[in-house]
């Protein structure tokens, strides 16, 4: 699984201005199974999401694409990470990451 946090590298204006079609990027990507939780993040991350397991190279290339990006008013750091334990709710995800 992967952390992906989004910085804005631009002023807030121009991030503004783009939202709508990276908000149809991120609803895609929920549509194909890959996303599975995405937010505001609080603190140094501006968005946050966290993604199913899937090849770095995969992330990297699905995130490239991100209108963000592609604009430049962004970057992502990525953290990769095994869920060893989960919450009650998270337990089904769990097991479907697991087979």
């Amino acid at each position: 699984m992967y952390i992906a946090l989004l910085t804005y590298t631009a002023p807030r204006n121009e991030v503004d201005y783009a939202l709508p079609e990276h908000a149809d990027w991120v609803r895609s990507h929920f549509s194909h199974g890959l996303f599975l939780v995405s937010g505001k993040g609080n603190g140094d991350a501006d968005q946050v999401i966290l993604t199913r397991p899937c090849l770095r190279g995969k992330l990297d290339a699905v995130l490239a694409t991100d209108p963000f990006v592609i604009q430049r008013l962004a970057r992502y750091t990525v953290i990769e990470f095994s869920a060893t334990r989960t919450s009650h709710e998270f337990h089904a995800i769990n097991e479907a990451l697991a087979s």
